[in-house]
């Protein structure tokens, strides 16, 4: 049997991310001459694929890959690194590696961005892979990046629980939505970027509040797929 297999999220379950997101979109909708939505809104781009969150939120369709390219624009002249590591997360990485599991970070992401970003927040050295999305988001989902982290660990999908137990940690429900995708519990945690009850709707397994009782709430879950 493999290790415990945890894939982790990046933004909102391991990193505070959203200053750096959230000034990158403020500007991409004033160089597009649009109204910059309001702070609630700009927090929910916080995690889905920005490919997503422009036409959902007054970008017409047209003008989407202008809005990404004027995003990014921003976000690589220095937003990308405006974001710190939730505090008590390198504790509780550490005591599941002590544990025996193998950590990959999952993240929709685009993996150019969220590779030098671990490496930078010390996040690399504390996990055992970093996999995100395409740079062009639009053609990858959650459930993409969970398949292509699962095949560098040699895993099937759907997962054979004969192989090891799997379990994706992340704060929004397209985390959850991707983990069902290859039948993969997803455990939320409520200091992120969902709506209160979005991930409960979603199907989340449970849902943690406090960092330093993530560890122990994956060890259970766990230990009970054994």
């Amino acid at each position: 049997m493999n290790a415990p297999l945890v894939l982790l999220d990046l933004d909102g379950t391991l990193m505070d991310s959203a200053p750096g997101i959230t000034s990158s979109v403020a500007h991409a909708y004033r160089a597009l001459g649009i109204p910059v939505p309001d702070d609630a809104t700009l927090r929910t781009f916080v995690g889905p694929p920005i490919t997503d969150s422009f036409p959902d939120h007054g970008v017409p369709p047209e003008r989407t890959a202008e809005a990404v390219a004027a995003y990014r624009e921003a976000f690589t002249a220095g937003g990308m690194f405006d974001n710190a590591v939730f505090d008590g997360v390198p504790d509780v990485l550490r005591a599941l590696r002590d544990a025996g599991c193998t950590l990959l970070v999952a993240t929709s992401k685009p993996e150019v961005y969220a590779k030098p970003i671990c490496d930078r927040f010390g996040i690399s050295d504390l996990v055992d892979g970093v996999h995100g999305a395409p740079l062009d988001e639009g053609t990858s989902t959650k459930a993409d990046v969970i398949a292509a982290a699962l095949a560098a660990q040699g895993r099937r999908s759907p997962v054979e629980p004969a192989e090891g137990p799997v379990l994706m940690v992340g704060d929004r429900e397209h985390d959850v939505h991707g983990a069902a995708v290859h039948g993969v519990d997803c455990l939320g945690v409520s200091w992120g970027y969902a709506p209160p009850g979005e991930l409960e709707r979603a199907g989340a397994v449970a849902v943690v509040d406090e960092v330093p009782a993530l560890a122990p709430a994956v060890r259970e879950l766990l230990s009970a797929a054994l």
